[in-house]
């Protein structure tokens, strides 16, 4: 059994296949209904299947950032597909923790230098089971109702804290979240009393599941119940128009005891690992 290139007459049974492994396909899933395959947009996706239907599958954006569904593998079957992408530049790998760490090995990418490499818990819920704080004077709204330049300097310091890039990176890449937030009304800012306090989001969407992302609260705001209530409110809003669960990672214990006090479930581990020279070919 080898892998192939997969062309669109491939995408129900490769989207059927991700779908049973939604947890840590939402990347993939998405892209592949926002971006497409095998197009120009730097997100749309070149996908490699191994068996008809796929028992796995391999996913890689145009940027260069690598998605694989590939957990029955063996070794042999990972080197060939990873021997396929050796002339496309690899900036990072995304996906469900032990997949991500055996790819990582079995490319020699171990110790490559990098500006994030961590595994993080992963958590699902069924939005019948969203536990909606009371946060008296709390209102969320539109990412779009607060001043832009808030939004850009809170995504500004998230790359800074989290990520550790440098601020004239993180000041670029923050214009470009907090437009592409706009662009998509895919996040939302929680007023209190009519001051903005905390963003939420979704970084991932389809109909009927949505993956939280880009959630900030300000240092100086924290432990006061601030993210838990925006992203309750969030997901009650989504859930208003047919969504039907929600799963994210989160980057630390502090913010996964505000995902559980909402009602989210450990679901596994995942990991991100985003490489410090981005356009170094995989070899």
């Amino acid at each position: 059994m080898t892998w192939c290139l997969a062309q669109a007459a491939d995408l129900p049974a490769i989207e059927e296949f991700l779908r049973r492994h939604l947890q840590s396909s939402m990347f993939p899933l998405a892209n592949l209904r926002d971006f497409g395959l095998n197009g120009s947009e730097p997100r749309s996706l070149k996908v490699w299947m191994l068996g008809e239907p796929p028992r796995a599958v391999l996913a890689i954006t145009n940027e260069g950032m690598l998605l694989p569904q590939c957990r029955d593998c063996t070794d042999a079957e990972l080197e060939a597909v990873l021997k396929m992408l050796k002339s496309r530049p690899v900036i990072g790998v995304i996906g469900e923790a032990a997949q991500a760490r055996r790819i990582l090995q079995l490319a020699g990418w171990q110790n490559r230098p990098a500006i994030l490499s961590r595994d993080e818990p992963a958590f699902s819920l069924e939005l019948e089971q969203l536990i909606i704080p009371d946060l008296p004077g709390a209102r969320l709204v539109p990412l779009s109702a607060i001043d832009r330049a808030l939004a850009v300097h809170w995504r500004h310091s998230y790359h800074l804290e989290s990520l550790g890039k440098d601020s004239d990176q993180a000041q670029h890449q923050a214009e470009r979240d907090i437009d592409g937030y706009l662009s998509l009304d895919s996040h939302r800012a929680l007023l209190l009393n009519n001051q903005p306090v905390c963003m939420t989001g979704f970084n991932a969407v389809l109909p009927d599941v949505v993956q939280i992302g880009g959630v900030y609260t300000p240092p100086e705001l924290r432990r006061r119940g601030y993210a838990r209530t925006a992203v309750a409110l969030h997901l009650a809003e989504t859930r208003a128009k047919g969504v039907s669960r929600a799963v994210l990672f989160a980057a630390s214990d502090f913010a996964a005891r505000a995902y559980i006090a909402v009602g989210f479930v450990r679901a596994g581990q995942f990991s991100v690992n985003l490489f410090k020279t981005e356009k170094e070919a995989a070899a």
